[in-house]
């Protein structure tokens, strides 16, 4: 790159304001951003407009431009000095004339301008001529970026059929050169593959639909656009991008079936919903365009119908009723089909349906037998006697050899047997009476069945009424409590009465009341017949005494509208209370049980108080017998813990069996069993004789007390709390020998206790005890 392509570097000074601000010598800028020259003069500072190249590469330093002070005489005595950014690397300056040159390369996208600041001094004085100001250095820029097109790659989609001109997409490419400076960032687009069918605006680089583009024909195009700075010129960079354009469809397509004429067959025993066929219109859309929907025009829409299987899109043919071979062997119908969502653009194209003949033959089967009827319904009365006609049935083989049928009765297994029915033609009779307020309806199955294939058989349902016959009379349909006060007047209303019919009726029932013929001459009371199926009990006469008589029986005699009508008499109890107007019903059904039981209500309270009584003595005993069952013996064991007693006497020995009662210390409720303890008398005395030679570590010692420790554990009688228990075995150094009493009940032969005597008088008694008259005598 030579000199004569540099751009130049802009000086300004900026000490007190802006060059742009300023009303002095500036460099004027011209429409092709180009600048003219011109002469500064500011404050004693001179300069003129710089030029250097943005990139620069020689090693030879490049002259830029030249400051100068208009106090220069050009005789050396000046001295200038450059300082700030770059000053002495980046930029060097002529200290004798003021030339300032660029050493290095430059680059504006690294960094687009220089601050600096300019000095002059007097070389003798080493004193500023000039105050020292600051000006920046701006690079201007050279085309060294080419365009990049960051969002690549684009995808975009339009829909089909769209109008010319209609905008797709805008692809946008980038330049790192100066937007504000030459051309270099200034980019044009152009289309280098996609035409004929789409176009791109050079400046903006939208993309637009060139022409009309059918989804059906191609859906997808590749359009390659290329950006390119500079306006295009020669030696320019540039940049291309890859653009995908999908069409997405839309509803401009109808659908059309694949066949003009369809031919499927059905059997005549295929039941209501079997599929008979399927037909299949195509549709070149995709998606809900494509979504279609399908019907059956004409009379055949009653027998046959059709769906549509929203996944495949097919219309399936399904038997909406049931076909006959006899009656009609082959069907045609008009099948239609149509788009579900149409597009109102493209409706003066032509409908969006398609229509197609489908013929159907009907197969023939053999078929079980049918009933002129599926349900019927009978009435039998109910008075009617075992094998009564209740009604006939009919079946017959509907194919053409008309095979006869055999009938038959579907019994359950817990049902019983009331109707039969004969197996050559149809008829149903009872087998025993029918009761109506049992079952007022029967519901059997009948079934017929081809002779000549069995598997063939059919079923209807019978159902059967029993019509009711006047067998039941009327009657109360409760208990009626009546009272009457002994002061009642006569024509007093008291009570008001209805009537119940197990029988039905067809009108619905009436009754009537009145006195029975044996109550005629009642002058007591009077039965009036409201007309409604009720009536009221009235009194006759004014007074009644309850010791007179405290219970009148009335005779109503109810008849019904029934054919042939049946009379019952119901009897109503009425009871006199002793009451003025108003009846109390609980003093009077007392008063009522006082006088059924013979009881006065002296005799009556007597009777209560003495339930009383009795009450409260078997209450107490219960009490006395809960308090038995209380364990005595927590009692005891508090009485041995709070109450010690001192003996100040001695014991008698084994003889003195009085001293303290051993038993109370055992529990009652306890029972065990007592097991036979040795007699263990000689062997006590012959280890007693064997421990006057022995010792207590003698392993006859610890021999018995072993034996003892163990028969004491085992023993069932031993106190329930731990006891001590003290067995002697002396030392053969022993002056007084022995005084246990274990070995008391032996023989006066085997031991002499005379030797007590010689005890001295503390021993007196001792030795009265176990010494012979004779020993105390001496």
């Amino acid at each position: 790159m030579n000199c004569s392509t540099l751009l130049p570097l802009v000086l300004m000074l900026v000490q007190l304001w802006p060059c742009s601000l300023s009303t002095e010598n500036c460099s004027t800028q011209n429409a092709d951003h180009s600048f003219t020259p011109v002469r500064r003069v500011k404050r004693g500072w001179v300069w003129e407009p710089l030029f250097a190249t943005e990139e620069q590469t020689s090693m030879v330093p490049v002259y830029v431009g030249q400051l100068k002070s208009d106090l220069d005489k050009q005789d050396g005595n000046l001295k200038y000095i450059l300082t700030g950014e770059g000053a002495g690397s980046i930029f060097i300056i002529d200290e004798n004339n003021g030339k300032i040159y660029v050493t290095q390369k430059l680059d504006r996208e690294k960094k687009p301008f220089y601050t600096l600041r300019a000095q002059v001094i007097n070389r003798s004085t080493q004193l500023p001529v000039e105050p020292e100001s600051e000006f920046i250095i701006k690079v201007r820029d050279v085309n060294d970026h080419e365009p990049q097109f960051l969002d690549e790659p684009y995808v975009a989609t339009i829909p089909e059929m769209s109008p010319e001109g209609t905008s797709v997409t805008q692809v946008t490419a980038t330049d790192g050169d100066d937007p504000s400076y030459g051309n270099s960032a200034r980019l044009l687009y152009s289309l280098i593959q996609g035409q004929p069918y789409f176009s791109v605006e050079p400046k903006t680089g939208v993309i637009r639909m060139a022409s009309q583009m059918d989804r059906e024909t191609k859906d997808q195009y590749l359009v390659i656009i290329q950006a390119k700075d500079m306006v295009g010129q020669a030696g320019a960079f540039s940049a291309t991008a890859t653009v995908t354009i999908n069409l997405s469809d839309i509803n401009d397509n109808p659908p059309k079936f694949q066949q003009r004429l369809y031919y499927m067959s059905v059997s005549e025993e295929a039941p209501v919903g079997t599929t008979v066929g399927k037909v299949f219109a195509e549709d070149s859309d995709i998606g809900e365009n494509a979504a279609m929907n399908y019907f059956i025009e004409g009379d055949s829409s009653d027998i046959f119908d059709i769906i549509t299987n929203n996944e495949t899109q097919e219309g399936i043919i399904l038997l909406k009723k049931r076909v006959d071979y006899e009656s009609k062997r082959r069907y045609s119908i008009q099948a239609r089909v149509e788009n579900r969502y149409i597009d109102d653009r493209f409706l003066k194209e032509g409908p969006f349906e398609d229509k197609t003949i489908v013929k159907i033959n009907v197969e023939d089967a053999d078929e079980p037998p049918v009933f002129t009827l599926e349900n019927y319904i009978m009435e039998i009365a109910e008075a009617a006697v075992s094998g009564s006609l209740v009604g006939i049935v009919t079946a017959r083989d509907p194919d053409d050899d008309n095979c006869p049928v055999r009938y038959s009765i579907v019994h359950g297994m817990h049902l019983k047997r009331l109707f039969s029915i004969n197996e050559y033609n149809g008829t149903i009779i009872t087998t025993e009476p029918l009761d109506r307020e049992i079952a007022s309806w029967h519901n059997i199955t009948v079934t017929a069945t081809e002779t000549r294939n069995p598997e063939k058989i059919s079923e209807a349902n019978v159902y059967i009424q029993v019509l009711d016959v006047n067998e039941h009379a009327p009657e109360f349909p409760k208990y009626y409590e009546t009272f009457v006060c002994e002061n009642a007047v006569s024509g007093q209303l008291i009570q008001s009465i209805s009537a119940v019919d197990q029988d039905d009726s067809a009108e619905g029932h009436h009754f009537y009341f009145s006195l029975a013929q044996e109550a005629k001459n009642n002058s007591h009371f009077a039965v009036k017949d409201n007309q409604d199926n009720t009536a009221g009990i009235f009194t006759a006469k004014s007074g009644f005494r309850r010791q007179e008589q405290f219970f009148f029986y009335l005779p109503i005699l109810i008849l019904d509208n029934g054919t042939p009508p049946l009379t019952s008499t119901n009897t109503l109890t009425i009871t006199v209370c002793d009451c003025d107007t108003e009846v109390n019903t609980f003093y009077c059904r007392y008063g009522a049980f006082m006088y059924a039981m013979g009881l006065s209500t002296e005799a009556l309270v007597a009777l209560l108080a003495c339930i009383l009584i009795l009450l409260v003595f078997f209450l107490a005993i219960l009490a006395i017998r809960q308090q038995r069952k209380k364990s005595p013996f927590s009692e005891k064991m508090e009485e041995f813990r709070e109450n010690i007693v001192r003996y100040d006497d001695e014991g008698g020995g084994e003889e003195d069996t009085e001293a303290f009662d051993i038993s109370a210390l055992r529990t009652r409720t306890i029972m065990r069993t007592h097991k036979p303890r040795k007699k263990v008398t000689t062997e006590i005395h012959s280890l007693y004789r064997q421990s006057l030679q022995v010792g207590p570590d003698s392993a006859i010692f610890r021999q018995f007390i072993s034996e003892k420790l163990e028969e004491a554990n085992t023993d069932p009688s031993a106190p329930p709390y731990d006891s001590l228990q003290t067995y002697a075995f002396e030392g053969t150094g022993s002056l007084a020998g022995s005084l246990s009493s274990l070995g008391s009940n032996m023989s006066e032969a085997d031991q002499s206790y005379d030797y007590l005597t010689d005890w001295g008088p503390h021993f007196k008694q001792l030795a009265g005890m176990y010494t012979s008259p004779r020993s105390v005598e001496d």
